[in-house]
Order: structure tokens, then C-alpha cells, then sequence
């Protein structure tokens, strides 16, 4: 584009590539989010510190400490942090990576003109969470130069307290170790809200710390936004006794494009310039015009309905979920937790826990190992049918380190941008209930369907722990001395259409090939199961369709064998019928005039010869009773085509592997079956004696009997065709008992 494009031209491009080739490809258009009014403040900033920027120096000086002081004044008031600076920035790490260089620069006098060999005199130590987020520590050793060695784990509690708070007891003790070893003790990351779990640490106890070690202490999480509210838990309001904090506001509000905001409490402003949080340029200050504009429009009561409303959803959700079996919840205060973690989780009654606890104690690794990777599965289904079946609620699976798949509900992060509201909740507890009993009967019902399957033969269990469904089988095929790849193949063949046989059925379940990617190959997975399964029926047809089609394969070989070898027959006997034919003829008849000629004085004839292949015997036959019948024969009766022996009567819209409408059929089918079988018991017994009557006289009186039946059918024929009607009923009963 050497002369460039128009306005229109470019707009349009920009059009495409938002919406255009992703309209195309998915089949739901894409929509934007709904940012609202308060988000088209938010995006009107960037236009207008655009515009702005290019004011003259003096106005524009002017204007950004205007809109850089007053942000900072609300942020202060609003969330409670006195005297506190502010640091604008788009990344949310960018803030705690200026607060490490600002502590760096407070604590080594002659960092600034030694650089790292002052550092290496004495190696300073940042101190984090094991429950921080995930990269965090590196991605702070990587921009500040540091060594990884200089970044130290601290980890949760195991005893006492929240296993997602920081070992408080265990840090002292670490501390003292650095010291003693030289190394200076530099900075503290607490969290208020875990990114997991959304715990608050000891934020009191370890400001304590803090000071007798001279460290710094940053605090973040998603639980800072509860101090705009007017009652904020002890645990979170010791964050206003912080050195410095993080807030990203563009996700609890629903602002888009909004940056993140580090508050923090510094006398010295060179050092500050030093570490970067504040600038001389006056386009650096034009960050915090879109948060200005937005926190105008919003107003204090705005931000703080908001906040609010997210507090009272996971409230909701908690306590629908108390009343729930099966879930277990893990929060920090029942009575107010803006992040709600539950899982799904079976425990077990006071008999099988006893059971339980001592198959556990043979083979504990395999068995706790083995139950933890199922519940995780288990879990990972769960939370993304809710998130599928309920979008609004924003649920997303979290892994934590103890509890391990968990479904989080944080709506403080997502209620703002998704729109939730009361009805969300409320419906996302609906799929809840229904999913529970799901979960239970497959999860009760995985260990039969694997003693089923490994005692049917033709069968194979394959175990899979990552599959959130009944079972895995795969159908083994029976190969007659093949090579591997023709196995494998076969194998392959088989089970496909194993599973389109199964899908063909009747059923609520699911069957497929399993995951896209770390499945195995050649197998059936099954899906999530119902209560009324019955296990014995479902396995008995897979193995039943398998060896059917095993059979049908088998037998499709054979006949193409047989085919090509009767092919080969059939050619060798009709080139010596051929030869036999010319002995017969003679050799002047081959000549092409003399053998017309010939066979015009001399006729010769001779039957024609041919053969025909009978798929059904296998064998070559001739033709000669063809050409003499004029027709051809059918030959034997074809075998019937082999049928699974489980075709059983079921009711109009029954489906199958149901196990109690299967019970009530054999029910009824064994009453009936039983009921004709003493009726033919009963026809087929001696009529009885009486007493001194012998076998001849009860002969005599049976044939008697007979002739008289006999003569009375005879009579009625006779005044039938004379068109004799009985004249009263009296008649016809006297005839009638006469029968």
C-alpha cells in the first residue's frame, strides 16, 4: 500500500478481523462483551488521553497532576489506606516489581552506584506463599536480576489453621535462619484471597514480623475490594496497615482496559522515581484518566453496590450448599467468603468406613492415590457442565494442593463483566442437584462394571483414571497367527464399529472414543451413568455385538478365500472342458470355412458345459442342470445370520439397559411362562379313580362316552341342514349338555 488507504478502508479490515473469519468458522457468532455505560467511560479515556497528550506542556502538566491526585485521593478513602501513593500500571505484577526495586533501593544505601555488588555482599531474600500464584516468584527473580535462590517458598499450615494460610510459626523460623546466614530478609507477599482458594493470611501477625525484621509487606488478592464495604472482616482491615497493595479494579467493577493500581506508603520521592512509581513525564500520569472517568461515573455508592452484590452471590451459593450431600465446601468465614471452593465428595458411612479404612491400610498408595485421581476427574466434569450449562455464574476448576480439583465460584472477579445475578445462582444450585446423583451411581457403579467386564471373555478393562464416566473396555479379537500391524488393524475395525453398533442402540448413554488427546487407542469409553443401570446387561451386549461382529468379519475372509480359490478352480475346469471339446469336434471342424461347412452337413451337438459357484456350500457345481431345467437353483438354505441372544420384550418407548423395568419383564415373562407350563402339567395328568373302579371299566365308560358325543354331533348336522331350528332354549341347553 504505497499511497496508503481511507478511514473506511481501514475501519473495515479492523471489522474483519474482529468478527468476520470467527462468524464464519464457529457455528454460535461471536458477540463483544456488554461493557455497559460505566465500560464506555472507561474506553472513552484512552481516546481522550490521546487528544489530551497533545496539549501544550504547561496545561498538560497541569491537567495530568489534576487526574493523578484526585484517583489517588478516592482510591485512598475508598478502600481505607491513609497517606498512601499510587502506581498505575497495565500488568498487575508491574506494581510489586517497582515495590522489590523501591526496597532495594531503601535498604542498600550504594545500590545506585555498586549495583549488584552490593547484592552479592549480601543476598537478599523475597519471601512468598506456596499458595501465591503460579510463576510469580520467577517472573520477579527474572526482572529484577535476581537469582532464584534468592526467592524463598513459605509453606501453608498442616496443623493448626487454614491450609491455605502461610505457616506464620514456620516463617519466624526461617527468617532467623537467613539472618544468621547473612542474607537480609528484604520483602514479604501476603495474600488476601489465595488465588485458589480465596483464604485471607495473618496479615496482623506477620506485619509483626515484618517490623522485628525491618521487611516490607505487600499485600494482594481478591479480598481487598471488601474493605469499600462497611463491614470488613479483622482478618482483611489489617491490610490497611500494609506497606503497600495491589488492586485490579477492572475486574471487580467491570470496567475494561482499566489498569491496576498499587497503593503504597514511601517518605523518600527519589527513590521512588528511582524504582519507577512515579514519573516525570506527563503522559506517564494520562494511565489513570480512564479509572478517573469511570470512578466519577460510578460514584462511591456504584462501586460499593457492586462489591456488595458479588459479596451476597457467594453468600447464596454457601449456603445453598450446606444443605447439599455429597459437596464439600472450603472456605475461610462461613459468614462472609466472597470466594466459595466446594468439590464433589462421597463419604462414607460408619460400616464402610470401617471396610474402607482397612482396604486402605493393605494397599494405602494405590488405593488413596487411585481415589484422588477419580474424585479430580470427577470433579474436572462437574465444573465444566456447570460452566457450560450455567455461563452467567462465571464457576471455573481450580487445582489446589491438598483438596485437588475443585469448582470455585469468585464473584467478585466474574460478576461484574458476566452480569450474574440472584436467578444465576439459584440455577446453577438446580444443575447441582442434578448432577449429584450422576456422580454417585457412576461412581458406585464403576467397580461392578469392571468385575463384569473382566469376567466376560472376548472383554478387556482398561483403566483410566482421567475419564469421568463409567469404564473403558476395549473388545479383544481373537487373531489367528497375524503380524502385529494386521492385529492392530483388525483390532482397530472391529471396535469402531462396536461403537457405532452401541450408539445405533436405544440408550441414555454415551459411548465414544474417548478424549481427543490421551486416550487410549481401539477402546470404548462409556459415559456418566444413572442408578437403574443394569452393569450385567450392558456388558453382556457389548460382548455380544463384538463377537457378531467378529463373526460377520470372520466369515466375510472365509468367502472371499473360497471365492477366489473356486475362481481358480472353475478356470482350470473349463480350459480342459475346452480341450476335451476340440478332441471331440475334430480338427477340421477349428478351421473357419471347412468347420462351417462341415457342421452344415454334419451337425455336431454337444451340451454346453459351464460352472457356477455356490457362496452357501462353498463348492463348484455344473451347469448342466441348468441348461436342462431352464432355471437355476437356489441350492441349501443359507445359515440365519448369527443375532445377539439379549432381543428382549420391552414396553412401547422403554429404553435399554434399564435394570428395574428389565426386572418387572422377567417378572412377567417368568409368571407366563411358569403359568402355561401348569396348565400343560394339568392336561397331561390321568384323570383320578374312584375308589374299587378299575382301568378297563374307565375305558369302556370313556368310550361310551365318546359315541354318545358322537350321535348328539350327528344329530345337531342333520336338523342344521335341514334348516331345524330348536324350537325353545330348553332344546339347545339339552344338546349342549349332551356335548
Amino acid at each position: 500500500y504505497a499511497s496508503g488507504q481511507d478511514m473506511v478502508s481501514i475501519l473495515q479490515l479492523v471489522q474483519n478481523l474482529m468478527h468476520g473469519e470467527e462468524e464464519e468458522e464457529t457455528s454460535q457468532a461471536y458477540r463483544l462483551q456488554n461493557v455497559g455505560e460505566q465500560g464506555h467511560m472507561a474506553l472513552l479515556g484512552h481516546s481522550l488521553a490521546a487528544y489530551i497528550s497533545v496539549l501544550d506542556r504547561e496545561r498538560l502538566r497541569k491537567l495530568t497532576t489534576r487526574i493523578l491526585s484526585d484517583t489517588t485521593l478516592w482510591l485512598c478513602r475508598l478502600f481505607r489506606y491513609e497517606n498512601g501513593s499510587a502506581y498505575y500500571h497495565e500488568d498487575d505484577r508491574e506494581g510489586l516489581l517497582k515495590i522489590c526495586r523501591l526496597v532495594i533501593h531503601t535498604r542498600y544505601e550504594d545500590y545506585t552506584i555498586e549495583g549488584f555488588n552490593v547484592l552479592y555482599t549480601q543476598q537478599p531474600v523475597i519471601y512468598i506463599s506456596s499458595a501465591a500464584r503460579t510463576g510469580l516468584g520467577q517472573a520477579l527473580c527474572n526482572q529484577l536480576g535476581l537469582p532464584l535462590s534468592c526467592m524463598c517458598r513459605v509453606p501453608c499450615n498442616t496443623m493448626f489453621g487454614s491450609q491455605h494460610q502461610m505457616d506464620v510459626a514456620l516463617l519466624d523460623r526461617v527468617i532467623k535462619d537467613d539472618v544468621e546466614s547473612g542474607k537480609l530478609p528484604l520483602l514479604l507477599v501476603a495474600n488476601a484471597g489465595t488465588p485458589g482458594a480465596g483464604h485471607t493470611d495473618k496479615l496482623g501477625r506477620l506485619k509483626e514480623l515484618c517490623e522485628q525484621y525491618n521487611m516490607w509487606l505487600h499485600v494482594e488478592g481478591v479480598n481487598l475490594a471488601t474493605l469499600a464495604l462497611g463491614y470488613v472482616s479483622s482478618s482483611v482491615l489489617a491490610a490497611t496497615k500494609c506497606d503497600s497493595m495491589t488492586l485490579t479494579l477492572g475486574s471487580w467493577l467491570g470496567l475494561p482496559a482499566v489498569p491496576a493500581v498499587t497503593l503504597y506508603r514511601h517518605e523518600d520521592p527519589s527513590l521512588s522515581l528511582a524504582a519507577g512509581l512515579t514519573s516525570s513525564q506527563p503522559v506517564e500520569k494520562l494511565r489513570a484518566l480512564p479509572l478517573w472517568l469511570s470512578l466519577q461515573y460510578l460514584g462511591h455508592d456504584g462501586i460499593v453496590e457492586r462489591i456488595k452484590h458479588a459479596s451476597q452471590l457467594s453468600q447464596r451459593l454457601l449456603e445453598n450448599l450446606k444443605n447439599l450431600d455429597f459437596i464439600k465446601t472450603s472456605v475461610e468465614d462461613e459468614l462472609s467468603s466472597p470466594v466459595v471452593v466446594f468439590k464433589f465428595f462421597r463419604e462414607y458411612s460408619n460400616r464402610d468406613q470401617t471396610s474402607h479404612a482397612a482396604q486402605a491400610s493393605t494397599i494405602q498408595h494405590p488405593i488413596i492415590s487411585n481415589e484422588r485421581y477419580i474424585y479430580d476427574t470427577f470433579n474436572q466434569w462437574l465444573g465444566e457442565q456447570l460452566a457450560q450449562l450455567v455461563p452467567a455464574s462465571g464457576v471455573d476448576v481450580v487445582e489446589l494442593e491438598d483438596e485437588g480439583t475443585c469448582v470455585r465460584f469468585s464473584p467478585l472477579m466474574t460478576s461484574a463483566v458476566l452480569g450474574t445475578e440472584i436467578q444465576d445462582v439459584d440455577q446453577l444450585v438446580d444443575c447441582l442437584k442434578m448432577k449429584i446423583p450422576v456422580l454417585t451411581s457412576t461412581l458406585q457403579l464403576r467397580e461392578e462394571f469392571e468385575q463384569e467386564v473382566r469376567r466376560t471373555v472376548g472383554l478387556l478393562y482398561v483403566e483410566d483414571l482421567s475419564w469421568p464416566g463409567l469404564g473403558v473396555v476395549r473388545y479383544n479379537y481373537h487373531s489367528d497367527g497375524k503380524n502385529d500391524d494386521k492385529q492392530e488393524k483388525e483390532l482397530e475395525k472391529i471396535n469402531t464399529e462396536l461403537l457405532k453398533k452401541l450408539n445405533e442402540l436405544e440408550s441414555d448413554l454415551t459411548f465414544s472414543l474417548g478424549p481427543e488427546f490421551g486416550g487410549q487407542k481401539n477402546c470404548v469409553y462409556i459415559g456418566m451413568v444413572t442408578e437403574d443401570l443394569d452393569v450385567s446387561e450392558l456388558v453382556e451386549t457389548i460382548a455380544a455385538t463384538g463377537r457378531e461382529i467378529e463373526e460377520n468379519s470372520r466369515l466375510l475372509e472365509n468367502m472371499t478365500e473360497v471365492v477366489r480359490k473356486g475362481i481358480q478352480e472353475a478356470q482350470l475346469q473349463l480350459q480342459k472342458a475346452n480341450e476335451e471339446r476340440l478332441l471331440e469336434e475334430g480338427l477340421l471342424r477349428q478351421i473357419p470355412v471347412v468347420g462351417s461347412v462341415l457342421n452344415w452337413f454334419s451337425p455336431f451337438q454337444a451340451s454346453p458345459k459351464g460352472r457356477t459357484f455356490n457362496l452357501t456350500a462353498g463348492s463348484l457345481e455344473s451347469t448342466e442342470s441348468t441348461y436342462v431345467s431352464k432355471a437355476q437353483g437356489t441350492g441349501t438354505t443359507p445359515p440365519p445370520t448369527p443375532t445377539s441372544s439379549l432381543a428382549k420384550q420391552r414396553l412401547p418407548g422403554q429404553k435399554i439397559f434399564k435394570r428395574s423395568l428389565r426386572s418387572s419383564d422377567a417378572f412377567s415373562e417368568t409368571s407366563s411362562v411358569s403359568h402355561c407350563d401348569d396348565l400343560e402339567k394339568v392336561d397331561q395328568r390321568p384323570p383320578a379313580l374312584f375308589p374299587g373302579q378299575e382301568q378297563g371299566s374307565l375305558e369302556t365308560e370313556k368310550a361310551e362316552e365318546q359315541k354318545e358325543v358322537a350321535q348328539a354331533t350327528k344329530t345337531d348336522t342333520e336338523d342344521i341342514q335341514s334348516d331345524k331350528l330348536p324350537r325353545d332354549c330348553t332344546k339347545v341347553e339339552e344338546q349342549e349338555g349332551q356335548r
